[in-house]
């Protein structure tokens, strides 16, 4: 009878010391009770427990975790709006307070999973509410601040917070799609036709500014051409003057008719418009009284253009 008394005492003491000893895994905490009484938290590593007294309850993850959510909202112009989105949330820290919430607050980490997931589509569906369909395209990091700042406390009493909210995809109904699409290609053919007619209006006003440049160098071209023709004019004649009025003198001197010179240059005439003439017809009377009614005309111009011949010396004055 002692030596099974001694048998079952040892027994007991083995399984004592064998239930003493709890290990924790790296990235765990565990929450000990002692009949179903919170007690304290076990950190990762070897771990004494007092045993048949105090109780494992719940082991917790302190290391990040990801979930994936698919749902749908509506707009403020009743336009559907389908979102798949990734959710990345941990434990605040191991402090005991954030451990004890993280413990007893949910019942399971189903209903923990359900509660978040649904706080969060609710926020994301009533800041999507308050859009147009237009917008929300260009609010994925409104959407995910405006969630942050709406649930964070919330979580923080579950002992959680929110690490990210990443909105993957942002997709709408086909037929909203399609017009979305055609929007986007009239803005395009829009753009491109205000493009193509600011084009065209440079393109033609270039043109127009270089054809009158081009008028202004023609006309300063004309105008220098011009100026240049009247100055060779003007020279010619003063030469021609200069000629006629040495060869009146010297024939003078020679007692000789100066009507000479005049018939020369009628003749010289004749010749020059038979010789240069471009095929325009120039009309000469030949005739004997029409030569002689010309050289007439042309001896009163030689004595205008003659000074001496204009203002004869008056009787006694000296030379």
């Amino acid at each position: 009878m002692g030596s099974v008394f001694s048998t079952v005492l040892l027994v007991l003491v083995i399984l004592g010391l064998f239930l003493s000893f709890v290990t924790v895994q790296q990235g765990m905490v565990a929450v000990v009770t002692v009949f179903g009484k919170y007690r304290r938290i076990m950190g990762p590593g070897l771990n004494f427990k007092i045993p048949f007294i105090e109780a494992i309850y719940k082991r917790i993850s302190v290391q990040n975790r990801s979930v994936e959510l698919e749902f749908q909202a509506i707009t403020i112009d009743q336009a559907n709006v389908y979102f798949k989105a990734m959710l990345l949330y941990a434990v605040i820290n191991t402090n005991e307070e954030s451990i004890k919430n993280v413990a007893f607050k949910f019942i399971d980490d189903r209903n923990l999973m359900q509660a978040l997931v649904r706080t969060i589509e609710g926020t994301i569906r009533g800041f999507v509410a308050t859009k147009k369909q237009s917008e929300v395209l260009s609010l994925r990091k409104e959407i995910v601040e405006d969630v942050k700042g709406q649930i964070d406390q919330t979580l923080e009493a579950w002992g959680y917070h929110l690490i990210d909210l990443q909105l993957n995809d942002i997709t709408f109904d086909e037929a909203i799609i399609k017009s979305m699409a055609q929007v986007v290609a009239s803005s395009n053919l829009k753009a491109a036709a205000e493009n193509e007619g600011q084009a065209l209006l440079i393109k033609k006003t270039r043109a127009a500014e270089a054809d009158g440049n081009a008028i202004k160098i023609a006309a300063e071209a004309e105008r220098l051409a011009a100026q240049l023709r009247g100055q060779g004019v003007a020279l010619f004649r003063e030469e021609v003057a200069k000629g006629m009025s040495q060869a009146a003198k010297e024939m003078e001197q020679a007692n000789l008719d100066t009507s000479v010179i005049l018939f020369s240059m009628w003749t010289e005439a004749i010749k020059n418009f038979a010789e240069y003439g471009q095929g325009n017809v120039i009309f000469l009377d030949g005739s004997s009284e029409n030569m002689q009614k010309t050289m007439q005309e042309m001896m009163a111009m030689n004595k205008l253009m003659d000074p001496k011949r204009n203002n004869p010396k008056k009787p006694g004055t000296e030379s």
